[in-house]
Protein backbone atom coordinates (compact mmCIF):
# COMPACT_ATOMS: atom_id res chain seq x y z
CA UNK A 1 0.00 0.00 0.00
CA UNK A 2 1.24 3.64 -0.50
CA UNK A 3 3.34 5.10 1.75
CA UNK A 4 1.82 7.76 3.85
CA UNK A 5 4.16 10.90 5.60
CA UNK A 6 2.77 11.75 8.59
CA UNK A 7 0.85 14.70 8.41
CA UNK A 8 0.12 14.84 5.00
CA UNK A 9 -2.69 13.29 3.30
CA UNK A 10 -2.51 11.83 -0.48
CA UNK A 11 -5.02 11.92 -3.13
CA UNK A 12 -4.98 8.50 -4.47
CA UNK A 13 -5.48 9.77 -8.25
CA UNK A 14 -3.04 6.73 -9.43
CA UNK A 15 -1.52 3.80 -7.84
CA UNK A 16 0.93 2.59 -10.41
CA UNK A 17 2.76 -0.51 -9.85
CA UNK A 18 5.67 -2.19 -12.90
CA UNK A 19 5.31 -5.64 -13.94
CA UNK A 20 7.62 -7.84 -16.42
CA UNK A 21 4.88 -9.29 -18.32
CA UNK A 22 2.33 -6.17 -17.91
CA UNK A 23 0.22 -7.17 -20.91
CA UNK A 24 -0.16 -10.59 -19.53
CA UNK A 25 -1.20 -9.02 -15.89
CA UNK A 26 -3.00 -6.17 -17.78
CA UNK A 27 -5.26 -9.11 -19.83
CA UNK A 28 -5.72 -11.15 -16.44
CA UNK A 29 -7.09 -8.46 -14.28
CA UNK A 30 -9.89 -7.62 -16.94
CA UNK A 31 -10.73 -10.80 -16.81
CA UNK A 32 -11.27 -10.26 -12.78
CA UNK A 33 -13.21 -7.53 -13.33
CA UNK A 34 -10.25 -5.36 -12.42
CA UNK A 35 -10.23 -1.96 -14.78
CA UNK A 36 -6.11 -0.67 -15.26
CA UNK A 37 -4.93 1.79 -17.33
CA UNK A 38 -1.36 2.47 -19.29
CA UNK A 39 -1.14 6.42 -19.37
CA UNK A 40 2.11 6.34 -21.55
CA UNK A 41 2.97 3.28 -23.46
CA UNK A 42 5.66 5.20 -25.37
CA UNK A 43 8.35 7.11 -23.81
CA UNK A 44 8.33 10.54 -24.26
CA UNK A 45 11.21 10.89 -26.49
CA UNK A 46 9.37 8.07 -28.87
CA UNK A 47 6.47 10.53 -29.54
CA UNK A 48 5.89 12.07 -32.59
CA UNK A 49 5.81 15.55 -30.82
CA UNK A 50 9.91 15.15 -29.88
CA UNK A 51 10.63 14.05 -32.99
CA UNK A 52 12.29 17.15 -34.01
CA UNK A 53 14.83 16.78 -31.08
CA UNK A 54 16.18 13.33 -33.26
CA UNK A 55 15.99 10.91 -30.34
CA UNK A 56 16.19 7.32 -31.27
CA UNK A 57 15.12 3.66 -29.18
CA UNK A 58 18.11 3.25 -26.42
CA UNK A 59 18.95 6.42 -25.55
CA UNK A 60 16.69 6.69 -22.48
CA UNK A 61 16.67 3.27 -21.79
CA UNK A 62 15.01 3.85 -18.33
CA UNK A 63 11.76 5.70 -19.87
CA UNK A 64 11.42 2.82 -22.51
CA UNK A 65 11.25 -0.02 -19.64
CA UNK A 66 8.80 1.93 -17.88
CA UNK A 67 6.66 2.84 -20.58
CA UNK A 68 6.42 -1.30 -21.25
CA UNK A 69 5.85 -2.45 -17.43
CA UNK A 70 3.95 0.20 -16.04
CA UNK A 71 0.72 -0.17 -15.23
CA UNK A 72 -2.06 1.88 -13.12
CA UNK A 73 -4.27 0.67 -10.62
CA UNK A 74 -7.77 1.71 -9.81
CA UNK A 75 -7.33 4.23 -6.97
CA UNK A 76 -10.48 6.10 -5.69
CA UNK A 77 -11.73 6.74 -2.14
CA UNK A 78 -14.76 4.35 -2.59
CA UNK A 79 -12.05 1.20 -2.79
CA UNK A 80 -11.84 0.93 0.36
CA UNK A 81 -15.50 -0.25 0.88
CA UNK A 82 -15.53 -3.18 -2.00
CA UNK A 83 -13.97 -6.59 -1.57
CA UNK A 84 -12.06 -9.13 -3.55
CA UNK A 85 -12.18 -12.51 -2.67
CA UNK A 86 -13.21 -12.71 0.75
CA UNK A 87 -10.51 -9.71 1.72
CA UNK A 88 -11.33 -6.12 2.42
CA UNK A 89 -9.54 -4.06 0.30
Amino acid sequence: MPYTVKNCCHVYHQYTIAAKDRDRLQSYLKAQGVHTTVYYPLALHMQPVFSNLGYKPGDFPHSEQAANQVLSLPMFPELKGMKSKGQQL
